[in-house]
């Protein structure tokens, strides 16, 4: 238990800004081991910004709530995936190569194709989740609750998606130079089970309430089929910078999918 809780800390102190115990390190077998948490994270995540949209869902907006709630994830995280995926369009924007596509990623100055891009995204991710809320709120006796699994589904569906790149696709930087590198040099079956269980929970108990939300799954999984095959195509597998840009949007996909799938229900 100790150690699993050791790992789970680790997980943690990897992936968001969260304070842990001072004996937590970045010690390479535990953030192997890490990887088995990493849609939990989204657990987390999803609570802190429910959290802060509930609580000022009483005094503004629902509009004014979803940003709010998504300037907590974002703090919460510390931008890490948002980082990865600006990161991703400069490279996959800007060059023609392996070599210059991972040298751009590589470095920290964001460019006009990163900067694009995330203004995108956040719009995409503040007007669909509004809409998403203001429809469960119109609709729903069970309107709190809902809400807090769609929130935390999407965090941990997306990251199980990001994660599960790992388990079929090669790290494509030949040096150590990524921080991300320790998470992708082996796994067990312990990790696969705990990214699944974890990551697939929260829409199982949404779709209990909901039978076609279990649908998410095709839209989502093919999303990461496809980003998958376009970072292989290019260089070769996949950086921690990929893993954070799949993450994003397959988030996205979700909120978009729940919109479509309503229409049905």
């Amino acid at each position: 238990m100790k150690k699993e809780l050791h790992i789970f800390f680790t997980c943690l102190m990897f992936y968001t800004r969260i304070p842990c115990p001072k004996s937590i390190t970045h010690h390479p077998d535990y953030l192997n081991k890490a990887t088995r948490y990493f849609p939990f994270i989204g657990w987390i995540v999803g609570s802190i910004s429910f959290f802060f949209f509930y609580v000022f869902s009483f005094f503004v907006s629902v509009d004014a709530s979803v940003i709010l709630a998504i300037i907590a994830s974002v703090l919460t995280t510390g931008a890490f995936h948002e980082d990865g995926f600006a990161d991703v369009c400069d490279g996959f924007g800007g060059g023609w190569t392996k070599e210059k596509i991972l040298t751009i990623m590589k470095d920290s100055a964001i460019g006009a194709y990163g900067a694009i891009g995330l203004v995108l995204l956040f719009l995409l991710k503040f007007k669909l989740l509004s809409e998403t809320v203001s429809v469960f709120k119109t609709n729903n006796s069970y309107f709190p609750f809902v809400i807090l699994l769609l929130f935390i589904t999407a965090h941990s569906l997306s990251r199980l998606s990001a994660v599960s790149i790992i388990f079929t696709h090669e790290y494509s930087r030949d040096d150590a130079s990524s921080k991300s590198k320790p998470i992708a040099q082996q796994y067990s079956w312990k990790e696969v089970f705990g990214a699944f269980l974890f990551g697939l929970l929260p829409l199982i108990v949404l779709s209990y309430f909901y039978h076609l939300f279990i649908l998410i799954l095709i839209p989502v999984f093919l999303t990461r089929f496809f980003l998958a095959r376009y970072f292989q195509k290019w260089i070769d597998g996949y950086t921690g910078d990929c893993l954070g840009a799949a993450q994003q949007v397959c988030e996205v996909i979700i909120y978009l999918s729940i919109l479509i799938l309503w229409k049905f229900i």
